[in-house]
């Protein structure tokens, strides 16, 4: 059987895996929810489930992936009788989140051909219209939209296609850095506008308000937004897991995992936020406006400099989606690559990466169609009233949204929460630490893992889905 190529060194899985996690859940996701859900109420309640469920399952997923040395659908199907089921879940939850995350990759390389037009004054350029102008005539040219979509699809394909070490590993370790660096560089921006003070206290200034006026509400969007952010109970983690050898330490790296993508996560807060704020005072902080309006304002306010913050700022967006995507799409194809191999026929990464892009692609053209509900594709929820298109609450009002209700909102809850299950009272929780200390160390967090395991995070996954469901259809 031919050998399982997995990463070259600590340094390229940890770039891998938090590339995985800092994605536009970080960059998009992040600002969007915090700026609708009360700032630092939302700022707080994220930061308690990062430790008391995002580090648990983090462990947990790495740990029963390198265990097994399978993939997502193959870890359930060897470890467990009553749960054998759920590596499917954890594998149709990153094709769906793939089908609409290379649309909305392929709206931020628009967005850097848009600003590369300003900065040489080109007919591509803004011409003198506003963010929010911009944005719906994009959102209209369905065409436009559908090859952005498919240009970020073939980015993400080629990439899988060069393997974990050749591909995956040599992106990321390369990438993330100059994601950081590009981020700072905004966030210096962003914060020295006049004005962004109200948009730094409304991050950091103790409000507690939101979480009176809707608690669930908050935790149910804290919570949906940790698991897109850290790629949980989506397979990736299993996945990047059955790469890992035994002698890194699976606890510290879950640890780094979840702090990296913490930072991320707010220095994106702190990249966006304070810019709404100076920009449009008393505006609405949250949804799609945030990064393709606001922040294309704040570029366009900036005179001709303002298309080298805007390029940079889009390109780091785009990095940051690739990293994740590449997750996604890998999720999907080891598990066909490790059947292949063992049927002694070759790992075929190549053409299963071409069939898994292609499947993803139909979805991502259909998202792409819709434009985010601007072009009136969206059928589920929609009804019609006095001969014109009127739209329900249920689903909310476009493709987009429907897939992200079903895989962040539904399948990744359930399915980190049905793990918690199988690992607290299937295979217990020794399992989990009988793998991290083949390392040679010591799990010297396995109480409060188990205790969490077993209570704290599937109680806390309830309430999530209880949440998630109450928002999505009521």
């Amino acid at each position: 059987m031919e050998e399982r190529k997995g990463f070259k060194s600590t340094f390229g899985f940890l770039m891998a895996a938090v590339g995985s996690a800092v994605g536009l859940g970080n960059i998009w996701g992040f600002p969007n929810k915090m700026g609708s859900n009360g700032g630092f109420a939302f700022l707080l309640v994220y930061l308690v489930l990062a430790v008391v469920c995002g580090y648990i399952v983090m462990v947990g997923e790495l740990a029963i992936g390198r265990k097994t040395g399978k993939s997502a659908i193959a870890t359930y199907q060897t470890l467990s009788k009553k749960f054998k089921w759920l590596g499917w879940l954890a594998t149709l939850s990153p094709f769906l989140i793939l089908s609409f995350y290379c649309a909305l990759g392929g709206y931020c390389i628009k967005y850097i051909v848009l600003n590369v037009g300003n900065l040489f004054g080109a007919a591509f350029g803004t011409n003198g219209l506003s963010g929010g102008e911009i944005f719906e005539a994009f959102m209209l040219n369905q065409t436009e939209g559908v090859v952005f979509g498919i240009i970020f699809l073939l980015i993400t394909m080629f990439i899988v296609m060069g393997g974990v070490s050749g591909g995956i590993e040599k992106f990321c370790s390369v990438g993330m850095p100059a994601l950081a660096v590009m981020l700072v560089v905004i966030i210096i921006r962003s914060c020295t506008l006049p004005g962004a003070v109200e948009g730094l206290k409304f991050m950091f200034v103790p409000n507690f308000a939101p979480l009176k006026e809707n608690f669930l509400g908050v935790l149910a969007t804290a919570g949906g937004q940790m698991f897109f952010s850290l790629s949980l109970g989506m397979g990736v983690m299993i996945t990047y897991g059955s790469y890992l050898d035994k002698q890194k330490d699976i606890t510290k790296n879950a640890l780094v995992i979840v702090i990296f993508d913490t930072l991320v996560a707010l220095m994106a807060g702190l990249a966006v936020l304070p810019a709404a704020f100076a920009l449009d005072p008393g505006g609405k902080i949250g949804g799609p406006s945030l990064l393709f309006v606001t922040l294309q304002n704040v570029f366009d306010s900036m005179g001709g400099i303002g298309a080298v913050f805007g390029i940079i700022f889009y390109l780091l967006v785009t990095l940051a989606a690739v990293s994740s995507s590449i997750s996604l799409l890998e999720v999907i194809v080891t598990h066909f690559c490790d059947k292949a191999t063992e049927k002694g026929k070759g790992d075929k990464r190549k053409i299963y990466s071409v069939i898994a892009a292609a499947a993803a692609g139909v979805l991502c053209v259909l998202v792409c169609l819709d434009g985010l509900g601007y072009s009136g594709y969206w059928v589920p929820g929609r009804v019609l009233v006095d001969g014109a298109w009127q739209y329900t609450a249920m689903y909310n009002d476009c493709w987009l949204d429907f897939f992200d209700m079903l895989s962040e909102g539904i399948m990744m809850p359930l399915g980190a929460l049905l793990m918690c299950l199988m690992i607290g009272y299937e295979i217990g929780p020794d399992v989990v630490r009988d793998e991290v200390e083949k390392s040679g160390g010591k799990m010297k967090t396995y109480g409060f893992f188990k205790i969490c395991v077993r209570f704290i995070t599937p109680l806390l996954m309830v309430m999530v889905l209880i949440g998630q469901i109450k928002d999505f259809f009521l």
